[in-house]
């Protein structure tokens, strides 16, 4: 029933053709639960586990990695000798990749926790009704519960159904509604119809909502909606709708496999095709189909080598890592690539109160009053230090400590704060701090009589239990509390009756204590209290008091202010009609003002300097509250989102002024708005849709049921750790302490694990580019293989594998939260760092395949056979003049492609090295900056050795141990990639940067996006990337013609029969 809110309960019960007495009837209880269902959500249908298994192969590098490992299977079976053995390995070891991919995979999604699932927590089992079936009250299963059964309510239960109230059955009724709204401080219901039709949940003050809790009270009311129709029911609808969307990582690494896996189509059907002039070669027996067969082998390996197959665990893994530094910083990811996304948020929509806020009310101010001189009249004020629970802090007057002991109003203002009081403090053991036991203003009350210690208590001995309770024991041993007339909405003030102990009369020196909202307190004051003496109210004095507390409760602070009076001579406790609440304001008069209080929950301390770095990071900080907008903008204002004097026009929002707006409007309002307040659910998911339309990167906090939706939709959900299950179950970070400034260290740490990430991608990439060419060219210069298959697999995921893994440990950079977001559509490798990365791949390759070419050619121990013959090898035969004295089997030597192998791995140790920082030289950022790498350095060669010289290790890997000499030419090949990146490094830091920051300025300048962060930098790419290709082309033959040549000069004497002289150098280049 929408609107029964606005409604009289009269009609509400009308409506649903029922009464208050009796109840449903059989009959009517049918019809409603066949048109409205049982009360209850439904269960969210999972994915089967097949389902979840099969999601994982559908990666397009996973799927070209699998069709590998299908065909290296049947190809296996033609196998002959002792390469069956070896032939084996290579599919086995794809599928135990693919397999460890899947189990990981799947795993994480069925440990995933639901939050749909966690809503059914806060469903209750049984509730209690009234029908016409059975008389008086009746208890039944919650879910049997239907729209217009009447149901009651009672201390400690859980309301069943979404509810309109009757009648209430107790002085007040007090509601948690927390977890729809919120806000921690419970709320008072009435019965009076709300004639706002567009009200938000938390003006429905006569309405009990399905899931939350009575925290005090009884009442009867009317279910107006069940099941997925209340509002936690709304909720659970809003987060089935939400479709979770890939992370800028997980899109980039998918654009990525898209882009690969149709390169290496293209080169292996390239290289199939290429040579199939070569199928019928003497080497495959004259057979064309054996020849079609090998280079359909190199095809897969070409596959095999282009393809990271470390990647995935190294992501993971270093997203592990991040997650582990995060954890120590009171963040917990729940969603690994969430940790990358991080570094890219752009906007930061967090909760008031507990995350910008302490969530611990917290007396600031108070003041009592001094004297009166005619119409003129004096304040004594004061300030309180301590913004927490804990029962420490100063009382301040003129920002000089004094005795609260010797002034006589604030004696009496600190008995009625320990009097006038139902809450306590109470000290956690486990986490070490105080904390509040009942209302959070009344312990803030209570925090104040601790802190003023007016009989000067000596607690210096006592342990932090006895601490939380010394000052106000005292004052309770002095007075003794009768009874208790609690809060009513009417008069806006509760009381306690009072009598000093040992009094054998209680009538004798008997005092009511009164506090509650200042006009209406002050306006049943007929004196006011100057030392121990009562004075008259007078019109100028009351003008005086409401004046401070109207600019206490409209300043920069916006104060809660609470007055607190007492009644001298109260009536005697046996003439008051205490169960007839009607009756408490007219025991409540005849009052003496004492003085008033301040309190707020006031800014964390080091907010206002994290919201200082996120301005300089260029983020944006939007505070989102259920709170009221004056008290929204003061708190704005206080922790810097707004400066003191800064018109917030179009900057701040109501729930409602936000619903007037157009669409249109709407839009371009969270573009620039920084503050909204009194907001339902559904405006937190519509604020994060229109962030996402300007490709902002959304970081958004909550902590109660109503934010799921808009947690599950943001790109960021971040959970406070003392939130509800289903909060933290939708989002991907929990704050274990729900301090905002938890969240910009998780962003700083989220922006240097994805430089570390682009160093290590890189690294892994430049090393399969080095084998594609490897690859490439034996196959089209028709050269023995330099790698095969399952070396290239131990590359990629052993030796350079835990390098790749060590960059995650790389020390970020100083300036990292001085830059703006980067922009999530800017790819991983573009410009001038694709031209070097490729670059070095292109090194890597050449150097693979000329150490393998130096064996056959140069090396003492081998054929040493012309460059024309090593291209002819398939050719070779005992008839063919061409290889005379040449044993054939020589091309099958494991010795040129452990040669390839060990160049291949230490070439990749001295990348690893470089990689260290983007742009800086190893002189500057010496490798041991990061001890990790070093030590899997030294590792990954250590198991380059181990399959070099450990049995079975050479047989399966189709390697031998290499001579010292051999190991020297090794080095000789390795080491220079360091000086060609070094010069790289030096030509982006001395003659590159300058021109690609103008040609970024004037790109940024002509196409400015409507967002805080870097433009796309695509265009600017491809430009690099076109401009430089011919210096690339360049490049290669120079390096080319350098390798060759570094061969001839680390070449020993060379006997002339093999005809390898410096003459011989252009036949390396002839087809």
């Amino acid at each position: 029933m929408e609107n029964a809110h606005s409604l009289p309960a009269a009609a509400v019960l009308q409506r649903f053709g029922v009464q208050e007495s009796c109840g449903l009837s059989p009959e009517q209880v049918r019809r409603s639960r066949d048109k409205y269902g049982p009360n209850e959500l439904p269960a969210e249908e999972g994915k089967s586990l097949w389902e979840l298994v099969l999601e994982q192969f559908e990666d397009l590098l996973v799927r070209i990695l699998l069709l590998a490992a299908v065909v290296s299977f049947v190809l296996a079976w033609f196998e002959e000798g002792e390469e069956i053995t070896t032939a084996f390995v290579e599919p086995v070891v794809i599928m135990l990749i693919l397999l460890a991919n899947a189990v990981v995979g799947v795993w994480q999604e069925r440990n995933a926790e639901s939050a749909i699932e966690a809503l059914k927590e806060y469903e209750p089992e049984m509730g209690k009704v009234i029908r016409a079936d059975r008389n008086g009250v009746q208890r039944i299963r919650a879910r049997d519960i239907v729209p217009g059964d009447i149901v009651e309510v009672a201390v400690g239960d859980k309301v069943p159904a979404d509810i309109r109230i009757i009648e209430i059955r107790s002085t007040t009724l007090r509601v948690d509604q927390s977890i729809l709204t919120g806000e921690s401080v419970s709320v008072i219901k009435h019965t009076d119809p709300i004639p706002d039709p567009r009200a938000v949940n938390q003006d429905k003050k006569n309405m009990l909502f399905s899931g939350t809790n009575i925290a005090a009270g009884k009442a009867v009311g009317v279910v107006i909606a069940t099941g997925v129709y209340t509002e936690i029911g709304k909720i659970r609808n809003q987060m089935v709708a939400t479709e979770p969307e890939k992370t800028p990582l997980q899109q980039k690494l998918d654009e990525f496999s898209q882009q690969l896996s149709k390169v290496i189509s293209v080169v292996c059907i390239a290289v199939w095709v290429i040579n199939i002039s070569h199928f019928s070669d003497p080497v495959h027996g004259g057979s064309w189909f054996r020849g079609a067969i090998y280079y359909f082998k190199i095809a897969v390996a070409l596959a095999v080598a282009a393809i990271p197959e470390g990647l995935p665990a190294v992501i993971t893994t270093c997203l592990a890592l991040g997650t582990r530094r995060m954890a120590k910083k009171n963040a917990i990811v729940r969603s690994l690539p969430s940790v990358e996304t991080l570094g890219c948020t752009s906007v930061i929509c967090s909760d008031k109160t507990g995350t910008l806020t302490t969530n611990q009310m917290s007396v600031c101010r108070m003041f009592i009053i001094e004297k009166i001189e005619g119409i003129h009249c004096s304040l004594h004020e004061f300030s309180i230090t301590g913004s927490t629970y804990t029962p420490e802090g100063e009382i301040l007057k003129d920002d000089k400590p004094v005795q609260c002991g010797q002034y006589d109003g604030l004696v009496e203002l600190a008995t009625i704060c320990a009097l006038c009081n139902d809450s306590s403090l109470d000290y956690n053991e486990s986490k070490k701090a105080y904390e509040k036991v009942g209302e959070a203003t009344e312990t803030a009350l209570t925090c104040l009589v601790e802190k003023m210690n007016v009989f000067n208590t000596d607690t210096s001995n006592l342990s932090k239990v006895e601490r939380a309770s010394a000052c106000n024991s005292v004052i309770k041993q002095l007075m003794k509390k009768e009874c208790t007339l609690e809060f009513s909405r009417d008069r806006k003030s509760m009381s306690v009756y009072c009598t000093p102990v040992g009094s054998s009369h209680n009538s004798v020196g008997s005092k009511m204590f009164v506090k509650g909202a200042p006009e209406s307190v002050i306006e049943r004051c007929n004196y006011v209290r100057i030392g121990t003496n009562r004075i008259p109210l007078t019109l100028s004095t009351k003008e005086k008091i409401l004046s401070k507390i109207r600019e206490w409760g409209t300043g920069i602070d916006t104060l809660r202010c609470l007055a607190l009076a007492t009644r001298d001579t109260p009536c005697k406790k046996e003439d008051m009609q205490l169960e007839d609440s009607t009756k408490f304001i007219n025991y409540e008069t005849n009052l003496t003002f004492v003085g008033c209080v301040g309190m707020l929950d006031p800014p964390r301390k080091e907010v206002m300097s994290s919201i200082k770095m996120c301005k300089k990071a260029g983020i944006r900080v939007i505070m989102i509250t259920g709170d009221n907008k004056g008290t929204a903008v003061a708190i704005c204002r206080r922790i810097g989102i707004f400066s003191e004097k800064e018109d917030v026009t179009d900057k701040a929002y109501t729930g409602r002024e936000f619903d007037d707006l157009t669409p249109e409007t709407q839009r371009e309002a969270c573009h620039s708005a920084r503050c909204f307040a009194r907001v339902e659910p559904a405006h937190k998911s519509k604020i994060v849709e229109y962030l996402q339309s300007f490709h902002e990167i959304t970081a958004m906090t909550g902590d109660g049921v109503n934010d799921a939706p808009a947690l599950k939709k943001a790109e960021i959900g971040i959970a406070m750790g003392s939130g509800t299950a289903v909060a933290k179950s939708a989002a991907e970070m929990v704050l274990s302490d729900d301090n905002f400034s938890t969240i910009v260290s998780a962003v700083e740490e989220g922006r240097a694990i994805y430089n570390n990430m682009k160093q290590f991608i890189r690294y892994l990439i430049s090393s399969n580019v080095g084998e594609v060419v490897c690859i490439f060219l034996t196959a089209i210069l028709g050269l023995p293989e330099a790698l095969i298959p399952v070396q290239l697999l131990w590359v990629n995921l052993v030796t350079d594998g835990l390098p790749a893994t060590a960059l995650g440990f790389n020390p970020p950079d100083l300036d990292i939260m001085d830059k703006l977001p980067r922009n999530p559509r800017e790819p991983l490798i573009s410009g001038w760092l694709f031209f070097r990365y490729l670059a070095i791949g292109v090194y890597v390759g050449l150097a693979t395949v000329g150490a393998a070419t130096w064996w056959f050619l140069y090396d003492a121990e081998g054929p040493q056979v012309t460059f024309y013959q090593l291209r002819n090898f398939m050719r070779c035969t005992e008839d063919n003049p061409i290889f005379e004295g040449i044993d054939c089997k020589i091309f099958e030597s494991r010795y040129p492609t452990t040669m390839a192998l060990s160049v291949l791995v230490t070439i990749e140790m001295c990348n690893a090295l470089n990689s260290v920082s983007e742009n800086q030289s190893l002189l500057r950022m010496p490798p041991w900056l990061n001890i990790w790498l070093l030590g899997t350095i030294v590792m990954s060669m250590a198991l380059h050795f181990v399959i070099l010289h450990v049995k079975p290790m050479p047989l399966i890997f189709q390697v031998t141990p290499l001579s010292w000499p051999q190991w020297v030419v090794v080095l000789k090949i390795s080491l220079p990639v360091i000086l060609l990146d070094e010069g790289l490094k030096y030509l982006s830091r001395n003659h590159l940067e300058g021109i690609l920051r103008t040609v970024r300025h004037t790109w940024s300048g002509e196409h400015q996006l409507k967002t805080c962060r870097s433009p796309d930098q695509t265009g600017l790419a491809l430009l690099c990337v076109l401009s430089l290709s011919i210096m690339f082309l360049h490049l290669c033959q120079t390096l080319s013609c350098a390798v060759v040549t570094w061969f001839y000069s680390i070449s020993v004497e060379l006997p002339n029969s093999t005809g390898s002289t410096l003459e011989n150098v252009p036949q390396l280049f002839s087809l």
